[in-house]
């Protein structure tokens, strides 16, 4: 993964989290004036006094451009969206990773997230739905064993039974992405990982 697809914080008006985005968006709204850089004195800036800022800062976490280097922003603030942020948690591939600590609920095994895969308990096949509570992680090896049985049908255990979370993956233990995002999470019960898979 490179800086530019790495993740950025993005806050409303009322300095609560209700995304994340990409390094390349958060430059792009941040060029159209979109959106302001929040710094780690909660000073916010637009993309020149970004790029101002970013000649006279020395730091491990830039993107070098033709003419100079900037630094990255991994907090920013929208302009015009004062929406609050969503009471729920996505049912996304994010977080279900999250919800399941990115251990296959069958062996036990925490893996890579490049290592898992979703598997439906109650197949597809078999009228299952793709709802939180019939979707877990699963490592590789244990899905294709399991196939398209029950895992009753293929004597497997789950670990524990799906269920759809109550926690927010912005405060979970551990899974801050970065520091600068820490004084923001807390200000809201908000999940917006990723796009939104589309419950049956």
């Amino acid at each position: 993964m490179t800086v530019l697809d790495s993740s950025v914080l993005v806050l409303n008006r009322f300095y609560q989290p209700v995304n994340i985005t990409t390094v390349r968006r958060a430059f792009a709204l941040l060029y159209q004036g979109t959106a302001k850089a929040i710094d780690r004195r909660f000073q916010a800036f637009d993309f020149e006094s970004w790029a101002e800022l970013s000649a006279h800062v020395h730091d491990r976490d830039v993107v070098h451009t033709v003419s100079s280097v900037i630094r990255v922003p991994r907090v920013i603030m929208l302009q015009v969206y004062d929406r609050l942020p969503r009471l729920h948690v996505r049912f996304s591939r994010q977080n279900i990773y999250l919800r399941d600590q990115s251990t296959c609920q069958y062996c036990g095994k925490r893996k890579a997230r490049t290592e898992l895969n979703l598997d439906h308990v109650v197949p597809r096949s078999q009228g299952g739905r793709t709802t939180w509570t019939n979707v877990v992680c699963s490592c590789i090896a244990c899905n294709l064993y399991k196939g398209s049985r029950t895992p009753e049908e293929a004597g497997m255990r789950l670990l524990k039974p799906p269920a759809r979370p109550e926690w927010s993956p912005f405060d979970r233990h551990g899974e801050v992405t970065h520091e600068a995002w820490r004084p923001f999470l807390n200000l809201a019960d908000a999940s917006y990982w990723n796009t939104e898979l589309e419950e049956d």
